[in-house]
């Protein structure tokens, strides 16, 4: 039943991802967005397929900015661009657990070090910089909290679930079964789910952006322009460096939120010890 299971999952991924890497190639959104879907569906199949589809795919020639300003597509996005960056560092990290033999904390540790890394330096600052002026350096400054507390709740969920599945699937940690990696990407899966309302007010507070539209004519400076359109239409300001800055502190306080992070984190930890316990 459940080698069914995970065939017509990988089948169906093969299909979803071919379908998503062919067709976004003519949807006008940004390129790292581009490559942020073609990651999700590689990990998630079908439901990222359905999630580019409903989420990103314009609907009609012209109506992309429309279409993604509304703020669950914005939120989509960026939970997307999170999952897709972390998740090629977890996903590593995993990797090199099982070739280091670590398990437990150890394992969790690794997987959050090169998810945030990988999410945070490459996937945020780097391929994000020319929302920061572009310079990598304050774009790595502004991505920091943005990218900790989304990270933390992705962690948050994907722990457990693969805690979880793992102890039904024995061949589950080894990267060389099909099941490791299908255990991987349900545990993305959850994680995406969990890390999506912490994106939410992240997006509602301009501390990390959503999905952008980028016309072939006009390149960056088309989703630049489109950008600075939208702060003035959610009473924002763009400030001398190039980077949109809110005119009002955030709700909650970004600190009270980072404590709620790592609350959250610490819970899905609780949860993971206790399957391991079992």
């Amino acid at each position: 039943m459940l080698e069914g299971i995970m065939l017509l999952w990988f089948l169906l991924a093969g299909v979803s991802l071919l379908f998503v890497a062919i067709d976004i190639r003519k949807t006008p959104e940004s390129p790292v967005l581009k490559w942020g879907f073609v990651l999700l569906t590689a990990y998630t199949g079908l439901v990222g397929a359905f999630l580019y589809v409903l989420g990103c795919r314009e609907p009609l020639p012209g109506l992309h900015e429309r279409y993604v300003a509304a703020r669950w597509r914005q939120t989509l996005g960026s939970t997307m661009h999170c999952v897709a960056g972390d998740g090629v560092g977890i996903l590593a990290g995993a990797v090199l657990a099982n070739v280091l033999s670590l398990a437990g904390p150890a394992e969790i540790v690794v997987e959050y070090v090169l998810g945030f890394a990988f999410g945070r330096m490459i996937f945020q600052a780097l391929f994000m910089r020319e929302m920061a002026g572009g310079s990598y350096s304050r774009s790595l400054t502004s991505t920091f909290i943005p990218e900790l507390l989304s990270m933390n709740l992705l962690m948050a969920g994907m722990v457990p679930t693969v805690m979880a599945l793992r102890m039904q699937i024995a061949s589950g940690t080894d990267p060389l079964t099909p099941a490791f990696w299908f255990v991987m990407s349900i545990g993305l899966l959850v994680g995406f789910v969990i890390a999506y309302p912490m994106n939410w007010w992240l997006v509602a507070n301009r501390l990390k952006h959503g999905m952008m539209t980028v016309r072939p004519a006009g390149g960056m400076g088309a989703m630049q322009d489109h950008d600075r359109k939208t702060a003035a239409h959610h009473e924002l300001h763009v400030a001398h460096d190039g980077t949109v800055e809110s005119k009002s502190a955030p709700r909650p306080p970004v600190p009270v939120v980072t404590l709620l992070s790592f609350a959250a984190l610490a819970a899905g930890l609780a949860i993971a010890s206790r399957f391991a316990a079992e």
